[in-house]
């Protein structure tokens, strides 16, 4: 049987097929090299159908043998290992100034990373074309390189419903953006599938995929960039909410009395311990580039207005990591974007915050670090969220599901 939301199902032969080709996938993935007869003892599955299974997923290209192991009890084995090379996944993310795409292959390796300025943000209208212009550009170095492109997500700054539309993007200008379906207009219907997904979200999907904690099950990731967002995982599952709305760290409120925020109120997150708390002035992403650098170079020189204001900022944001350390109880909470380059005089102070104001002892075990993927992570978790399709049954050439 099969579980949906109307209530169970009868599952038909393609549904569990499709099931136990994504389970063998996955322990490829996971686990190569391996053998089938690794495959049928981990999952359960018999070794007739693991044989039946993994014949299927080579003739996909989408594992592939790589000889024999004699370092085994028994016969040698044939040893398994994720192939993909005919395979593609792109993800693609907006920011005010510039959109970024990375493709990788099915094991994640990247084939490419751009990154390219966008003016965009004036309408819906003109981002769409320029955001369409590069995915047509990557699409092609793929087709030249012989390669399917699996799919397509889109990382924006900015509230996305459960459907994947932008409801509001406030540094963009954007509401009520149907950016997946204009994508697919623009791209003349691509034979790929779109999805739009928040930045913070798509961060964290990378972090859990390729970073230093992946394979973390319980994992927030904050977006230090012009807002602060967070994408949490939870028991190894991204967590959206009812209607895809959660994350939202930047606007809780820590000191009503404290400095306006963008959103109305006062003394959120975002105004105490966001970018503009540490620049205190309004920048274009351009320019904050460049005062991000200049700070970092007046802190290693012991500047000490700077030094104090990088405290300050370091504990308004302690506070609000205390909160998600004291709710949801992650394993790591990993700061990115123009937090990462400022980290090491932050975490002292975040550090010192959590460490009084988290209930459980030793901060219930949650670390705070700074990512290491960069600021292309939100486009590679664009990327990862199109393996993640594949994981789960979406699989290339015939028979497919969609999770």
């Amino acid at each position: 049987m099969i579980t949906s939301t109307t209530g169970p199902q009868p599952a038909d032969f393609a549904d569990v097929r499709a099931t136990n080709l994504a389970v063998v996938l996955r322990f490829v993935r996971e686990h190569a090299p391996c053998s089938r007869a690794d495959i049928a003892a981990s999952t359960g599955l018999n070794k007739a159908t693991v044989s039946s299974l993994v014949a299927d997923l080579i003739d996909r290209r989408l594992v592939r043998e790589t000889g024999l192991t004699e370092n085994r009890v028994g016969r040698p084995a044939t040893m398994l290992v994720l192939d993909g090379s005919p395979y593609a996944a792109i993800g693609v993310e907006i920011s005010v100034d510039t959109v970024s795409a990375v493709a990788t292959d099915l094991a994640g390796q990247r084939l490419l990373t751009w990154r390219r300025s966008f003016s965009g943000g004036e309408s819906v209208n003109q981002g769409v074309a320029g955001v369409g212009a590069i995915v047509r550009r990557v699409v092609s170095r793929m087709a030249k390189e012989e390669r399917q492109v699996l799919g397509l997500a889109v990382a924006v700054p900015g509230l996305i419903d459960v459907q994947g539309t932008v409801r509001i993007a406030p540094n963009l200008g954007w509401h009520d953006a149907d950016i997946g379906g204009d994508l697919a207009k623009a791209l003349r219907d691509p034979g790929f599938p779109i999805q739009v997904d928040n930045d913070a979200n798509l961060a964290a999907l990378a972090e859990q995929r390729f970073g230093a904690y992946a394979g973390a099950s319980d994992l927030v990731y904050l977006s230090g960039e012009i807002g602060v967002g967070a994408g949490v995982i939870l028991d190894g599952r991204l967590r959206r909410g009812g209607r895809g709305h959660s994350g939202e760290i930047g606007h809780v409120q820590l000191d009503p009395d404290g400095p306006a925020c963008r959103c109305g109120r006062r003394g959120c997150v975002e105004a105490m311990a966001g970018i503009g708390a540490v620049l205190r002035k309004d920048l274009s992403p351009a320019e904050i580039q460049i005062e991000i650098e200049e700070v970092v170079r007046l802190a290693r020189a012991d500047d000490a207005e700077v030094l104090a204001t990088l405290e300050s900022v370091g504990r308004s944001l302690g506070k609000g990591v205390s909160i998600l350390a004291n709710l949801l109880n992650p394993e790591v909470v990993i700061l990115g974007g123009y937090y990462v380059p400022l980290a090491p005089w932050l975490l002292p102070a975040v550090r010192e915050e959590m460490a009084s104001r988290v209930v459980a002892s030793d901060a219930g075990g949650c670390e705070v670090v700074a990512s290491t993927l960069g600021h292309d992570a939100a486009a590679l978790g664009g990327a990862a969220r199109v393996l993640d399709s594949v994981d789960s049954g979406r699989l290339p050439g015939g028979l497919s599901r969609i999770p």
